[in-house]
């Protein structure tokens, strides 16, 4: 690699771990508004409005920037899968969010980055070097740190969780593999609108499609703007790096919403939370550092 080459995926790298802190924020906020909502609709209903309200931010924004031209229907084999992944697994997280404390949902969820690596493997034929898969195992290891789950403990609300790591490590690869040739505006609008068709299949399969209260509005507004912000940050961080350096990034979720379960929940924290994002923060910077080194030709 050249010494320029080497500098452009540098600079790449770093952009994307910057975007990943956007994705990061969004991604907390909407578990805090979504378990607030969930109160007063299940997930299929928490999922047919926001994604009403992502279809009218996309194409306002799209409008705003001119880039409206830019949404095609192409490869829409590729977008339903991604959003049929993305579908299950965050309805899924909604369900968990609203049922486990939200340091536990998350330190499950955060399994999806080892589940990226083997899809990115067998999706996109990403390489799988030595220390992009022990910055994973040792992310994870600070995930088991932080939870530690007692024998005879379990919460079988976590296999939602669960599920939904491997919904989204689905839909970060195929997501990486449409940036190859789609632009992200297209990306989001597909994302937001056949979300929509989804939501409003499953959520009318009773007959009983709730109306949001006036209260819930204002939330289920935050989970649409915080979720498209969040997916424009993410696609971006992915459109920039491979999947397998991105993703381990958002083990820094972690530590934040275990906080903001502590006070907002009363949710416990102790310090062992603290010695799993001592871990996690340092895999990710020792795989970024490698990830960002210039190599100086021979």
């Amino acid at each position: 690699m050249s010494t320029t080459s080497a500098l452009t995926a540098r600079s790449d790298t770093l952009r994307a771990c910057l975007w990943m802190g956007g994705a990061i924020l969004s991604f907390s906020t909407m578990a805090v508004a979504g378990r607030e909502v969930s109160l007063d609709l299940d997930t299929f209903e928490i999922m047919l409005y926001r994604s009403l309200i992502g279809v009218l931010l996309v194409l306002s924004v799209t409008s705003l920037t001119g880039t409206r031209s830019e949404i095609r229907a192409r490869r829409m084999g590729l977008h339903t899968i991604r959003n049929l992944s993305h579908f299950a697994g965050q309805n899924l997280w909604f369900y968990a969010v609203a049922t486990v404390p939200l340091a536990q949902v998350f330190a499950v969820e955060f399994t999806s980055p080892l589940w990226v690596m083997l899809l990115s493997l067998l999706v996109l034929g990403e390489h799988l070097t030595k220390a992009r898969v022990l910055a994973g195992l040792a992310g994870f290891l600070g995930i088991l740190i932080v939870a530690r789950p007692a024998p005879g403990s379990f919460d079988p609300n976590l296999l939602a969780a669960a599920g939904a790591a491997i919904g989204f490590a689905g839909s970060a690869v195929f997501t990486r593999r449409l940036t190859r040739t789609e632009h992200i505006a297209s990306i989001l609008f597909w994302l937001t609108l056949m979300q929509a068709v989804f939501g409003l299949i499953c959520a009318g399969l009773d007959g009983d499609i709730a109306w949001p209260t006036a209260a819930s509005w204002p939330l289920i507004a935050i989970i649409g703007a915080a979720g498209l912000v969040a997916h424009f940050c993410l696609t971006t961080a992915l459109g920039l790096a491979p999947a397998t350096v991105v993703m381990p990034i958002d083990f820094a979720r972690l530590p934040i919403i275990a906080l903001v379960g502590m006070a907002l929940y009363g949710e416990a924290l102790d310090p062992y939370v603290f010695l799993g994002a001592a871990i996690i923060f340092g895999a990710n910077y020792a795989n970024i550092w490698r990830e960002t080194r210039v190599v100086t030709p021979k």
